[in-house]
């Protein structure tokens, strides 16, 4: 069965549902509410989030910590984000999508401002790990909240605005980080991030429509949550989704994790704020996440889906290069092609799961945060040893990996229509 019949199955699948259901749809002022807000939930997740990456090289050097060490400032964060999302998913069932997402934004801001005033690396370590485990209330509840409210006939294209906004987020942080330090330090750097996504987490709540179609599950249920998530498990082409979070997440965090330690060293020598404008770059990562949502919902998904792991195996093969504008156009081929992938990846968890769609993208998120931390701290021991090119190496086999489990889940979801 091709891409296309697929999507023709799951659309006369929701036919009868979409009559019963009160979905936000294009043109109506609820849906451009509901979309600049959860584009404000990513750009706020993301930037409180990666704000400390182009700052990993000023820890080593102000704590007197290794590379691999200074990693943790980030891999501690989206470890416990990683733990915190299989609870958010639990806990938004009886608190509420929009309440959830509201109190973790505000929670992670605040402890942001906190990190400006960490007296020592091990207890930056301590707020950046809380501030994890607090963010967790947002990535897979908001991609959860999609599923549920907009139409599903273009959820992709809402999906890759939402992924979009976690790019821009990305971008806006690290960049952002970037130009502060070097003018002002880097504890009013994370002060004046920590503000910026005060200020989003505001703009959230204003906006953000209640749920329509949610409803709130009385009392905590261990049994129900741990049927949902095993029920999911034994979806036969899910689980290949989430190998593909994992392998592709892994892959873009190392990139950028050990490609600041690499620019600021001879022969390239970058300044903090010329190391934070390479990451202008997540502009294209922005378009690509929107076309690519886009394009699946014409071409396929899986179709698109390959497409961007190619792309994104590409671009860190780039990167090997010595050229310093061949670096950025590897670094930018990567963004493009990585965004991609997660905006149609996770666009297919909402469509191939059945029911419990939060329980769903709470796996995919899982999947996605512990490639990110487990593989960027892993990435350090690569660069330590063997430099560059072991990156490289180590990239690129992920990217294959992730491109096999494509393959497979593309065979198992035809089966299964």
């Amino acid at each position: 069965m091709s891409d296309s019949a697929i999507q023709d199955v799951a659309g006369l699948q929701t036919t009868e549902e979409n009559h019963r259901k009160h979905y936000l749809t294009r043109g109506t002022s609820a849906y451009h509410r509901a979309s600049l807000a959860l584009f404000l939930s990513g750009f706020a997740t993301f930037s409180l989030l990666y704000c400390v990456q182009p700052l990993l090289p000023i820890f080593a050097q102000e704590f007197a910590v290794s590379p691999a060490e200074s990693s943790l400032a980030l891999s501690l964060s989206t470890g416990f984000l990683a733990i915190a999302i299989v609870c958010a998913a639990a806990v938004s069932e009886g608190l509420g999508r929009r309440s959830l997402m509201s109190i973790s934004l505000v929670g992670a801001a605040v402890l942001t401002i906190a990190t400006a005033f960490a007296p020592n690396w091990h207890l930056m370590l301590l707020i950046r790990a809380l501030q994890g485990f607090v963010l967790g209330g947002v990535p897979a509840v908001a991609m959860a909240y999609l599923a549920e409210e907009i139409d599903p006939r273009g959820l992709g294209a809402t999906m890759g605005l939402y992924v979009g906004g976690t790019a821009f987020g990305g971008m806006s942080g690290r960049v952002l980080t970037g130009i502060f330090a070097e003018y002002l330090s880097w504890r009013p750097a994370l002060f004046l991030i920590g503000a910026i996504g005060l200020a989003a987490a505001i703009g959230f709540i204003a906006l953000l429509p209640p749920s329509r179609n949610f409803v709130r599950r009385a009392g905590f249920e261990p049994q129900f949550h741990l049927k949902a998530w095993a029920g999911h498990l034994s979806n036969p082409a899910l689980p290949f989704i989430f190998a593909i979070a994992f392998f592709a997440m892994g892959s873009f965090v190392t990139i950028y994790n050990y490609a600041g330690f690499r620019l600021v060293a001879p022969p390239y020598d970058l300044s903090q704020t010329e190391l934070g404008l390479i990451f202008t770059v997540y502009l294209f990562g922005i378009g690509a996440s929107s076309v690519g949502g886009v394009l699946g919902d014409r071409l396929g998904h899986f179709t698109v889906l390959l497409a961007g792991i190619v792309i994104t195996a590409a671009g860190c093969a780039l990167t090997l290069s010595a050229s310093l504008p061949l670096i950025i156009l590897g670094i930018i081929v990567l963004t493009s092609g990585f965004f991609m992938t997660h905006s149609v990846a996770s666009g297919l968890v909402g469509k191939l799961a059945v029911c419990t769609k939060g329980h769903a993208s709470s796996l995919y998120m899982l999947a996605y945060y512990i490639g990110s931390s487990v593989m960027g701290s892993a990435g350090g021991w690569f660069w330590t040893m063997e430099g560059w090119a072991a990156i490289v190496i180590f990239t690129v086999t992920m990217m294959a990996f992730a491109l096999l489990s494509a393959l497979v889940a593309r065979r198992l979801a035809r089966r299964s229509t």
